[in-house]
């Protein structure tokens, strides 16, 4: 698949920028908590051009369609599960023409977020059923015009298998991330060691993989910087928010700073990732500095994880949830300390 537009990217370039937040530009524009996003991409087509032209013109290689809530399970919430085929094509055919205005190589990746459902045996979800669902919506953005598709946000192992799977059968190339919160772990338990080592062994692996959304920055580097550490020579994408959620007068604020954004892409950069960009919070100005730092500020060392907590703040937890020896380290500090 070596014809796709990311890999051309990847094959010529040492980092490429991907985008930044969907949800919390929509809001700003308008878009009332509980409606569907992705009904935007046929009723409001102009707010969605200008959340993908704000994200090329900040500097994006990648920009993600607004597609993440695009499936039959989701969209049943809302009675729309008869458009995803429509929304789908709706979302990457707007990317496409903004893609194809730009001047230059931009990458639209179709976004394909979680059913939101339990799979077997805990819930109902079949393997069968999930790979029909993403298979729909990757049909969808095919026929919109998007490059790949953009697994992500996902936390269960058997959805991110469904969806790599439905990439196959759509004939799609791919990406994939998971998101890591609790304790560096997905919801479900997968570590970046796991990550790491499972999407190896998918008959079509990803292009590229990696975290997104989560905590905060600092959380999302050691995740990975916890792939870096698996070996792994596919690359890595790292897709931090703006900081850690606040609620300020009833809604949600990021408190990340374009500058705090600009650390965290150099500090990714220096990691050794190859795909860097932003999630929640992350607006056009946050995408700005960071394109700016990662053009201006030379190549560094690999940066350790205290200096990551140095310039992004503290973990959320005391382990990465690899379990590797966070307990005597803490021992013999109490020791010394004592």
């Amino acid at each position: 698949m070596s014809e796709d537009a990311l890999s051309r990217l990847l094959a010529t370039r040492d980092w490429l920028m991907a985008d930044g937040a969907t949800g919390t530009n929509l809001f700003n524009m308008g878009l009332a908590s509980g409606e569907p996003p992705e009904l935007w991409n046929v009723d409001q087509t102009e707010n969605i051009r200008t959340l993908y032209r704000n994200a090329v013109n900040a500097g994006s290689d990648i920009f993600l369609t607004n597609t993440f809530g695009g499936n039959a399970a989701r969209l049943k919430l809302h009675e729309a599960q008869g458009r995803v085929r429509e929304l789908n094509r709706a979302g990457a055919a707007l990317g496409r023409e903004i893609a194809d205005a730009s001047g230059r190589t931009v990458v639209v990746a179709g976004s394909v977020g979680p059913t939101g459902e339990i799979f077997e045996p805990m819930g109902s979800m079949t393997h069968a059923q999930a790979v029909e669902i993403f298979h729909e919506q990757a049909e969808g953005l095919k026929e919109g015009g998007a490059d790949v598709l953009w697994i992500e946000t996902m936390s269960a192992p058997e959805e991110y298998k469904a969806a790599a799977e439905a990439a196959a059968l759509a004939g799609m190339p791919w990406a994939g991330t998971m998101s890591f919160d609790t304790a560096g772990r997905t919801m479900m338990g997968v570590t970046s060691q796991a990550l790491a080592a499972m999407v190896e062994k998918l008959p079509n692996p990803p292009l590229a993989f990696g975290a997104n959304c989560g905590v905060g920055a600092s959380d999302l580097m050691r995740t990975v910087m916890g792939f870096m550490a698996s070996g792994t020579e596919r690359p890595v994408i790292a897709k931090g928010n703006a900081g850690i959620p606040k609620y300020h007068d009833g809604h949600i604020h990021y408190d990340g700073t374009p500058d705090l954004m600009a650390e965290y892409a150099v500090l990714a950069r220096d990691s050794g990732v190859r795909i860097i960009g932003g999630c929640c919070g992350t607006m056009p100005e946050h995408l700005a500095a960071m394109r700016r730092a990662l053009e201006e500020r030379p190549m560094g060392p690999r940066p350790s994880l205290e200096e990551v907590a140095a310039k992004l703040g503290g973990f959320s937890s005391a382990s990465d949830g690899t379990g590797d020896d966070p307990g005597p380290k803490r021992e013999r500090r109490g020791r010394r300390g004592g």
